[in-house]
């Protein structure tokens, strides 16, 4: 039925005010779980390139007996290795027009304030994804500025990896980055070598980070699923369909699924062995004013501190 004629209807009326909502959605992965994880107490470092030592044990030698009364004519030195990482300055740099922190925004009293919040949150994933990723340290050079290496990069000793995939690891001044090979199907066995190795080597492994198709794809390990959940009380019926714990042959580990930084490597971490050193603390720092605009950028200086590789294991070039 038709409305009669000349019946004023929303779509002609100019003077309607626009329904806008004073809710901002955003979806987008925001955690910084091995940053999170790993930051302990930090550390304060003080220059570009923050050194530390690290050192071994001999193997243990059972053999060994001394005759009574012998005389010590022989002496076993255990020296110490120098490694470093560099600070990497990362920064979100911003501006806003004067007109627009006066008119009447939804959801937003002030532009320049909602833009520090979210650049904030962009430069802790900045920092996020080069920790855990695999790549190299270097000093500034020209133009590039200064870069600090991932954890993948400084794994050696408990590494599985895939056909031609070959070490970085830290060498005379700077870390190098691993060399990708043949990727393969993520398996119990590559993560359980891991595990051993690590144990052997000394490390305590608690947390393996990975991306949620490899976390998938370990939920799926063969006898994983008849042993991970005990169902009570209100969780009767739950369809259990994925595995947040890994109870191995050397302790318990939780499985952290990250949302960026890993697509083809499980990194396995002695939280004890990693923590985060910092020259200047991520701060918002007002710029000069050449305009009719208000400029300004969220700066930190950074590095990962690996107390030593043998407390990181990978699982590398899984597909």
């Amino acid at each position: 039925m038709a409305a009669p004629t000349n019946t004023i209807v929303p779509a002609g009326v100019a003077g309607n005010r626009e329904d806008l909502s004073n809710l901002i959605e955003r979806v987008a992965p925001e955690k910084t779980p091995f940053c999170s994880n790993i930051k302990g107490g930090g550390v304060k470092v003080t220059a570009t390139r923050h050194e530390w030592q690290t050192e071994t044990l001999a193997t243990p030698d059972a053999a060994s007996a001394q005759v009574d009364g012998d005389d010590t004519t022989s002496f076993e030195a255990n020296t110490r290795t120098r490694v470093a990482n560099r600070v990497q300055t990362k920064k979100r740099a911003v501006v806003v027009a004067g007109i627009q922190e006066a008119v009447d925004s939804a959801g937003v009293a002030s532009e320049m304030a909602r833009q520090k919040l979210i650049k904030g949150i962009e430069l802790k994933r900045d920092f996020e994804a080069r920790f855990i990723g695999n790549f190299a340290s270097s000093e500034e050079s020209g133009s590039t500025g200064r870069k600090a290496a991932g954890a993948l990069a400084w794994a050696t000793s408990n590494v599985s990896r895939g056909s031609g995939g070959a070490n970085g690891g830290y060498s005379g001044t700077d870390c190098a980055a691993a060399t990708n090979g043949t990727q393969r199907t993520f398996t119990k066995t590559i993560m359980d070598a891991v595990i051993q190795s690590g144990f052997n080597n000394g490390a305590t492994f608690s947390q393996i980070y990975m991306s949620a198709a490899h976390k998938a794809t370990f939920a799926g390990f063969a006898g994983l699923a008849a042993n991970r959940y005990e169902i009570n009380g209100l969780d009767e019926g739950v369809v259990v369909g994925g595995a947040d714990v890994y109870l191995s042959n050397h302790g318990k580990m939780t499985i952290i699924p990250v949302q960026y930084g890993l697509t083809r490597d499980a990194l396995f971490v002695d939280p004890s062995m990693c923590t985060l050193g910092t020259l200047r603390s991520p701060r918002y720092e007002e710029l000069s004013k050449t305009g009719d605009n208000e400029k300004g950028q969220i700066l930190g200086d950074m590095t990962l501190i690996v107390k030593n590789e043998k407390g990181l294991g990978v699982a590398a070039d899984l597909t």
